[in-house]
């Protein structure tokens, strides 16, 4: 009784300001990461199609302008490290974003060469070619580069006006027993889904570098609640002329993914991450009561929040500052691995060797064309589109299917959200991400194909 008196004490000394200062942010915020919208036959929300619109209206510049970019992100890394002007190291932003370790700094240095040598077309082609450099800095990185601005800009509608402190209140008594996950990380997987992985990226990132979530479950999230939009999705199924299967695809991706979220936080190596902050956070509370308790404890601590943030000049710059740091520390990440990537997939037979195992795993499991569908089943580490491009010359529907759903199911591709999730400050490493991907297509496949046994 005393907790629901005070909470009920807390809510009358708000008045109708402050809960219009959570409820518009928030309202606006939904509305643009959440909602989807039918605009000239794509159905996407309204951050995405505003990027796209930037894209599309730059198209022709924004290659040039992201090989600049890259130029100016590696030298003013590399007088920030070695050089350490004082009027660098005076400002705690820009030395968040350009004193990097030397692992980073190369990383950066190698993501410019590549651009540079993919805009001129110097070296050899396997570098440039539209298959390997050409599809980053010519179709990835200006896609990115647009949702990092409206991504960026809007991020503090959802994390900083109490739509975080509500749900994760509500649905903590969900997530914690079947995803070992606070409430509020159910927001990342929403504008994910209905947006696009990388937002949920870079929300749980900026939600880990606050307190909010611990080592363990910041790379739980990212790994595993980063799903592939709906748009996206349609896009493979098309691809792979697989139409008139919409729902029952997506019903199959939605279970095989839901039992991945099941197993994969419980399991090494994401069960052995350690459960620490990366700072603390002396806003983090635990909910403490449920029914309409638990509801008047999320509002409560909502408009709190709301109510620090009444500053529109501090969130402005909260948003511009979050587009610098996603340009600056994750677009110079994204070009260089992600294009090794795709150049060992093209050019080598690696991900032709690495997936030979699969090829009985697939005959037990009765999926025609086993020994074609088995290249499709590790080459998605590189690039989220390579599965569907091998796989749209194989015969059987079936396969076809299989193949539709593994690929947006695996969710970890070095082009794109393994790339990010390098470049941010999340407990994740290269091997980890390469045993995340291999658990998740072992847990996945299984149900995908049973699934598809029964539809086919």
């Amino acid at each position: 009784m005393r907790d629901r008196d005070s909470q009920d004490k807390a809510l009358d000394r708000f008045n109708a300001n402050d809960y219009l200062r959570f409820i518009i942010p928030s309202f606006i915020g939904i509305l643009l990461f959440m909602v989807p919208l039918s605009y000239d036959g794509e159905i996407s929300i309204p951050v995405a199609l505003m990027a796209g619109f930037v894209e599309e209206s730059l198209k022709s510049g924004l290659p040039v302008i992201m090989t600049v970019l890259l130029l100016f992100v590696a030298v003013l890394s590399t007088v920030v490290t070695y050089v350490k002007p004082e009027w660098a190291l005076k400002r705690s932003f820009i030395k968040s974003l350009f004193f990097v370790h030397p692992v980073w700094l190369l990383t950066r240095i190698v993501g410019f060469i590549l651009a540079g040598m993919t805009l001129m077309k110097i070296g050899p082609e396997w570098v440039w070619s539209g298959a390997t450099g050409g599809l980053l800095l010519y179709d990835l990185m200006p896609l990115l580069f647009s949702i990092f601005i409206f991504a960026g800009l809007f991020l503090p509608l959802l994390l900083n006006f109490g739509l975080l402190e509500l749900l994760g209140t509500l649905l903590d008594k969900v997530m914690k027993p079947l995803f070992t996950l606070p409430g509020r990380s159910s927001i990342d997987c929403l504008a994910s889904w209905m947006g696009d992985g990388t937002i949920g990226v870079l929300l749980t990132n900026n939600q880990y570098e606050q307190g909010f979530y611990t080592k363990r479950e910041a790379a739980v999230i990212g790994t595993t609640f980063s799903v592939v939009s709906i748009t996206f999705s349609i896009v493979i199924l098309s691809y792979l002329d697989l139409d008139h299967l919409f729902v029952p695809y997506y019903i199959t991706i939605v279970v095989a993914g839901l039992a991945a979220a099941l197993i994969m936080p419980r399991i090494p190596s994401l069960s052995r991450k350690a459960n620490i902050y990366m700072v603390e956070n002396k806003e983090m509370k635990e909910p403490t009561d449920s029914g309409e308790g638990r509801f008047r404890l999320g509002l409560t601590q909502a408009v709190k929040r709301a109510k620090k943030n009444a500053d529109l000049r501090a969130t402005v710059s909260s948003g511009v500052k979050n587009v610098f740091d996603m340009w600056f520390g994750v677009l110079p990440v994204v070009m260089a691995l992600g294009t090794i990537a795709v150049i060992i997939a093209e050019t080598t037979p690696v991900f032709d060797i690495i997936g030979m195992p699969f090829i009985p795993i697939l005959q037990l499991l009765q999926v025609p064309e086993a020994t074609e569908a088995s290249q499709t089943m590790v080459i998605g580490f590189a690039d989220m589109f390579l599965p569907a491009v091998i796989g749209s010359g194989i015969e059987s529907e079936m396969t076809r299917f299989v193949i539709a759903c593994v690929s947006v199911t695996q969710l970890i591709y070095m082009s794109e959200i393994g790339g990010l999730l390098l470049a941010s400050k999340l407990a994740v490493s290269l091997k980890d991400l390469i045993f995340i991907f291999l658990l998740r297509t072992i847990i996945t496949l299984p149900i995908i194909v049973a699934i598809s046994h029964i539809i086919f």
